[in-house]
């Protein structure tokens, strides 16, 4: 399976989107520093993830969110009483 993920930082309450083959391993390499992108503002929480069998359909799927028009705002106004937006 391949996943498209959205976690919030436990420290500034920001998003980061991306997509992943192995879900656990991959929020913990956010959480212990391990990936650049994220390490400043570690720890982090997985709010949403989206299943996929081809790594093709979770490329196209991370990309449509992150890059056309609002998907990240999308998801956050679906889980309103799951996520803290500090954005706004």
């Amino acid at each position: 399976m391949y996943y498209v993920y959205l976690i919030q930082s436990k420290k500034n309450g920001q998003f980061y989107l991306g997509y992943t083959s192995d879900l656990r391993r991959r929020i913990n390499e956010h959480n212990t520093g391990e990936s650049i992108a994220t390490k400043a503002y570690a720890p982090y929480k997985l709010v949403y993830y989206e299943a996929y069998g081809a790594n093709e359909d979770a490329i196209a799927r991370e990309r449509k969110l992150k890059y056309h028009g609002g998907g990240i705002r999308r998801i956050k106004e679906r889980l309103a009483k799951s996520v803290v937006d500090t954005s706004e």
